[in-house]
Order: structure tokens, then C-alpha cells, then sequence
């Protein structure tokens, strides 16, 4: 997806597209953004540094491709010019999108892929000015704030689904190990999807995953985790990796893998294909119910922990959020009744 970030607008220019590479890279290449802020000289060896430091995420990337798309087919049905875009043309899109209807964290995301699109194009963005916020403020006061986010569930919720694993099956033994990894790691469905067993380290304390690249760490320096030993071994997160390890059979590839038939009836073995992220999300479905989804697992480890009293800076050791806005966003703690100081008073 990298080639994404520098194609042109529907129907205005056609570039070449090509993979994300360290290869040497021109200097019209480059955004021009880039070259006006280097004053329009880039070397090959700058240029390369230049295009991959205003890339973001793969996932994000993927999703603003996407919104670009929608913008440019409404720009183009309605005779409109989509780079640079007119703050006016930017506040009819929003209410386009707003009474289709979209949810306002869809719409605030249109906007920040139309305005990355014009950062990579060189061009000056309307996205931010004052007249469209207002618009931005009154969408919200129509669709609301509030986003619908995947709940969480108790440890309580993940016991009894990991006691009603078959772990007599090669399914019952991977998704144990990827239910308990998934929480006790606070995982994002992305990092569970991408780990590699090079990737993990075992100790006497602790089971250490040393994570190269995430959606918060784009530079690729390795950040870790720990998961520790757990006093009841069926819950354990350390003892469930060791048994599905033992089962893969290899040192070195993916970890959560998809399983083929085995030559007896019901049986099954491991592949070396990865699950994908539409998997692992079905597999916490079927497992802990309908209404989680993987990022549950993330978001009960942050609820959890900060139940039983954590701190944010030990929760964010974990989770590797930068601020303590990310922690408070991601614990469910909203219900009034079962988390509340009230209870407190004395009364």
C-alpha cells in the first residue's frame, strides 16, 4: 500500500505504483511538500526517508485508501475540485456524509486521510480551518460523540470460556494460547496476527515478546512485552504458548496459524499460514460471544487492570499507548452502577 499515499485523484493523473522499498528512490517521487521544505532538492538517499516518514499504518493506510476513494467519486459527481479542496467542498462532504448517516469518528477520519492526501501532494489543506469545525460541531450535536466500542469482558467471562475448550484438539490448544496471550499481552488483533516465534523470548519470569512494529511504534524499535506464569496452569498464558509451541513444531515462522485435516477423523494439524485478521476476530466471537470482538481482549487487559488498581504508567508498559487519554478511552468503565465512588460514602 505504500504506492497508495502518492497516486493522484480520480480521473486527474496516473502514476506508477510500486512496493514500499529501500531501494534508491528520484527525487519527483518525493511529495512536494518534502522538496519545498528542502527547498527542492532532495538527494535519492533522503527522498527514500522523506516518502516512508509521511506514511502511517498499514491498517490506516488501508482505511484511508478507501475514504479517498469515496471523496473523489463525490468531488467527481458533483464537478468538484478534490486537490486542493475548498474548505466549502469539505463541508459538503461532511454533511454528505453525515446524512447518509456516518458516525462522527467515520467522518473525522475522511478528513484526516483528504488532508494527509494533500500533505503528500504538497498542497495547502482546509481541513482544521475554523468554518469547518463549527460544521464539524454541529454534525456532532446531530450524530453524537459517543463510538461504539468493542466491550469488555471479566476474567471471570475468559475462564469459563477457556474451560469449555476441547484441549484434546489442535483447535482447543492454539486458541487457549491465543485467548490468554491475546489478553495478558493487552494485544491489538494486528500484533497477534503478525507474531513471529523468533519474536519471543521464554524466561524463568516471564514469557518476553519482543515486538519490532506496531500502530504506535512506526520506527521499528523493538518494544516488549511480558506475560507471566499464572498459579492455575489451565489459565496460564505462558504454559498454553508452551503447549501450542510444542504442537507447531518448529522454532522459527508465524505463531497463530490456520489447521488442516489430519490423516485420522477429527484430527487436525498445524499449517504455517497465518490467521488472518477477519479470524482471530471470529475466533474471540465464538469463543467469549457475539457481542466481543479482538479488541476486546486489549480493552478488557486495560479494564482489568485498572480495576484492580494499576497504574497508568504500568498499564501503558504493556500496552505501549503514549498518553493516559489512550488508557482512559480504552477501560469500559462507564457503567454507572457497577463502577462508581458512590459505593464509597459510607453511607
Amino acid at each position: 500500500m505504500a504506492g497508495f499515499w502518492l497516486t493522484a485523484p480520480l480521473a486527474l493523473m496516473m502514476e506508477p505504483k510500486g512496493k514500499k522499498e529501500l531501494s534508491a528512490t528520484t527525487a519527483t517521487s518525493v511529495p512536494a511538500l518534502a522538496l519545498a521544505d528542502l527547498s527542492g532538492n532532495v538527494a535519492p538517499d533522503v527522498a527514500r526517508f522523506l516518502e516512508l516518514g509521511l506514511e502511517g499504518a498499514e491498517n490506516t493506510r488501508l482505511a484511508y485508501a478507501t475514504d479517498l476513494v469515496t471523496f473523489e467519486a463525490y468531488c467527481l459527481t458533483h464537478q468538484l475540485t478534490p486537490y486542493p479542496a475548498a474548505v466549502t467542498t469539505l463541508a459538503g462532504y461532511v454533511a454528505h456524509l453525515a446524512n447518509l448517516p456516518r458516525k462522527l469518528a467515520t467522518i473525522t477520519r475522511h478528513l484526516a486521510a483528504i488532508q494527509k492526501k494533500h500533505q503528500m501532494l504538497g498542497l495547502p489543506s482546509a481541513v482544521g480551518s475554523p468554518s469547518l469545525d463549527v460544521v464539524l460541531k454541529g454534525v456532532a450535536r446531530v450524530v453524537g460523540k459517543r463510538q461504539k466500542q468493542a466491550p469488555a469482558f471479566s476474567v471471570t467471562d475468559l475462564k469459563s470460556a477457556i474451560k469449555a475448550l476441547d484441549l484434546e484438539t489442535a483447535a482447543g490448544i492454539r486458541d487457549r494460547a491465543l485467548l490468554l496471550l491475546g489478553f495478558a499481552g493487552a494485544f491489538r488483533r494486528s500484533e497477534l496476527v503478525a507474531l513471529d516465534l523468533e519474536q519471543i523470548e521464554l524466561t524463568d519470569a516471564a514469557l518476553v515478546l519482543h515486538m519490532a512494529k506496531s500502530k504506535t511504534n512506526q520506527t521499528g524499535e523493538v518494544e516488549d512485552k511480558a506475560v507471566f506464569y499464572a498459579g492455575n496452569p489451565l489459565f496460564c498464558p505462558v504454559r498454553a504458548f508452551q503447549d501450542w509451541h510444542r504442537l507447531l513444531g518448529r522454532t522459527s515462522g508465524p505463531v497463530f496459524v490456520s489447521l488442516v485435516r489430519g490423516k485420522k477423523a477429527g484430527e487436525a494439524v498445524p499449517t504455517t499460514k497465518r490467521l488472518s485478521d477477519v479470524r482471530v476476530n471470529r475466533l474471540v466471537k465464538l469463543h467469549l460471544g457475539k457481542k466481543y470482538s479482538a479488541h476486546s481482549l486489549r480493552a478488557s487487559f486495560i479494564t482489568t487492570a485498572k480495576l484492580n488498581g494499576q497504574s497508568n504508567e504500568f498499564i501503558k508498559n504493556q500496552t505501549k499507548q503514549k498518553t493516559d487519554v489512550m488508557i482512559s478511552r480504552y477501560s469500559r468503565l462507564g457503567d454507572v452502577i457497577k463502577y462508581n465512588a458512590a459505593y464509597s460514602l459510607g453511607l
